[in-house]
């Protein structure tokens, strides 16, 4: 299963707040046996995040979109998913009702917070998804998410993702097995080590270099598990390895 993700937000571009969530996003779905193979982050602009949904969902088993679906002005995600669907934002009236009660509830328990800012809440922004998509709704995050044929558009704020992320992790799946090596050796000193099993095995194999108080990591990556496992024994008695 191929999968890209899409970042969404000015934040991550200018450097102001780190992009936890592509990280966190795929470790999970490569752990999961999915391949990850693209990772972008694009700017709150609603025709950026439209082309860039529009070209990935075709391209690649699944597209998770992360950030901007809250119902302030620069949170456009779901209007530019719905621009790259050809369709139309809809309010759910069930979604909106479920919203509604949920801010009712926040309203009663923190009269404080509501009375000091005067808040006002966009119940039709939070509730929109694209038409014809699967409303994702989570105690932990206010506006709803979505599924619309394979893109999964999700919460930016790391707590509200993971929770959103977890009522749809059993979509993704595969074959992809990945095996670590840690290693005190430099990355030159394994390099003939990495190529002959990458020759013998018909597999992937990566190595990273070891930082001021962690190891190196050689990584074994591929379909069959087998051939990882093989490949991974092989070079562990070929390359000097630490717990």
């Amino acid at each position: 299963m191929d999968v890209a993700l899409v970042t969404v937000g000015d934040e991550l571009l200018a450097g102001e707040t780190e992009n936890t969530n592509a990280t966190w996003l795929a470790k999970r779905l490569s752990g999961a046996g999915a391949r990850v193979t693209r990772i972008l982050t694009v700017p709150d602009d609603e025709s950026v995040i439209a082309d860039a949904v529009q070209r990935y969902r075709t391209a690649f088993d699944a597209v998770v979109v992360t950030g901007g679906i809250g119902g302030t002005p620069d949170d456009v995600t779901k209007a530019a998913v719905a621009r790259a669907f050809d369709r139309d934002l809809v309010v759910p009236e069930d979604v909106r009702d479920h919203l509604e009660a949920k801010a009712e509830r926040f309203a009663t328990d923190n009269p404080e917070l509501v009375d000091r800012y005067e808040m006002e809440l966009d119940l039709d922004a939070w509730a929109a998804i694209p038409e014809g998509g699967e409303p994702l709704l989570t105690d932990e995050s206010f506006a709803a998410g979505c599924v619309v044929d394979g893109v999964y558009v999700l919460p930016g704020i790391p707590e509200e993702l993971r929770a959103m992320f977890a009522t749809v992790a059993d979509d993704f799946g595969g074959d992809r097995t990945i095996e670590t090596i840690h290693t005190p050796a430099p990355e030159g000193a394994v390099v003939t080590q990495i190529t002959e099993a990458r020759e013998r095995f018909g597999v992937a194999v990566g190595s990273y270099p070891r930082k001021a108080d962690t190891p190196g990591r050689v990584t074994v990556t591929g379909d069959d598990p087998d051939a990882v496992r093989a490949a991974t024994d092989w070079l562990r008695e070929r390359i000097e390895t630490v717990d």
